[in-house]
């Protein structure tokens, strides 16, 4: 199904990044390198990209340079899905409007944040503006507890039957706000797609809730044996046992590194562990004073070559 008109919503029916912002020794954005790197994961059978309000970072980069980042991004011929992350519904519509503009696949759309979050009239009516400045985009509503509002079914099932670009729901949540979403609002006829956006739901999100997409952080970072999971995950909704038991396996190797996804040291984690596994240019932090302590550096990359020596020996890979 396609959303309630006829809106293709094909870009979320896979596996995306939210890509982290790479910074240069400036503290500039260094989009030379996020480009390379946003190709290479396409390459590796990534659908697209999510940015611009993606991986926590977005309050510090500036809207210019974020519309700058997309635009580039687009300009190498990458599915792009923009996030609209905004301390103003205005300034969060205006990112929705340049999507469009200039090419981008698809929206990520953030809640209002800090005024009238609770208020789920300001919700509904943010929401509502962010979808009729981009019309044409396929569309996501973002639902996570860190925002301070969750969006329930009501409300994205009367803006779903108003606006025919919303083809989904992306819950950041843990297994019981997915369970939520998979009862009370995707799995209606016309409930649209669910997509797991916390790594450490992948496996319960496409067996449990009948995800039809994803998108990921650790992904950044190990993107073959993350599609692998997706993979398998949906091998084993189509009957395969024997996939069912690799996704398992794969799941709890995994589990470490994709719990860094669920706290908020999540950007800090991946630009480390992208440091070692992309281009060393990941380890600036966007805000020269986020650092990771030295304990958790250490742990982290600890973990990294667990897994990466667990990876090369797994038969399942």
């Amino acid at each position: 199904m396609t959303g309630p008109n006829t809106i293709d919503d094909s870009v979320f029916r896979g596996c995306m990044p939210a890509i982290m912002t790479p910074m240069n020794a400036q503290g500039k954005p260094d989009f030379d390198v996020m480009v390379k790197h946003a190709g290479d994961l396409v390459s590796a059978g990534m659908t697209g990209v999510v940015y611009c309000g993606s991986m926590g970072d977005w309050p510090l980069i500036g809207d210019q340079l974020r519309r700058e980042g997309v635009e580039r991004l687009v300009g190498a011929g990458i599915k792009v899905v923009v996030g609209t992350g905004s301390q103003s519904p205005l300034v969060a519509a205006e990112h929705a409007k340049h999507a469009a503009d200039v090419g981008a696949a698809g929206l990520m759309i953030i809640p209002r944040l800090l005024s009238r979050p609770t208020s789920e009239l300001a919700q509904a009516n943010h929401f509502a503006r962010v979808l009729s400045a981009a019309p044409s985009l396929p569309s996501v509503i973002y639902n996570s507890p860190y925002y301070g509002y969750q969006t329930k079914a009501g409300l994205y099932q009367r803006l779903r039957s108003e606006s025919p670009n919303l083809v989904g729901f992306k819950e950041f949540g843990g297994a019981a706000s997915l369970s939520y979403a998979a009862e009370h609002i995707t799995s209606a006829d016309d409930g649209g797609l669910l997509l797991v956006g916390v790594d450490t739901q992948v496996y319960f999100g496409f067996l449990q809730c009948g995800a039809q997409g994803a998108i990921t952080g650790i992904g950044n970072c190990l993107p073959g044996p993350v599609l692998r999971l997706v993979q398998l995950c949906r091998d084993a909704v189509a009957g395969d046992f024997e996939a069912r038991r690799l996704a398992k396996e794969l799941d709890e190797a995994l589990k470490v590194l994709s719990t860094f996804d669920e706290g908020p040291d999540l950007t800090l984690y991946y630009r480390l562990l992208a440091s070692k596994t992309i281009d060393p240019v990941y380890a600036r932090p966007a805000l020269g004073s986020d650092q990771l302590s030295a304990s958790q550096a250490q742990y982290a990359l600890d973990q990294l070559e667990l897994f990466q020596s667990w990876w090369e020996s797994w038969p399942g890979k």
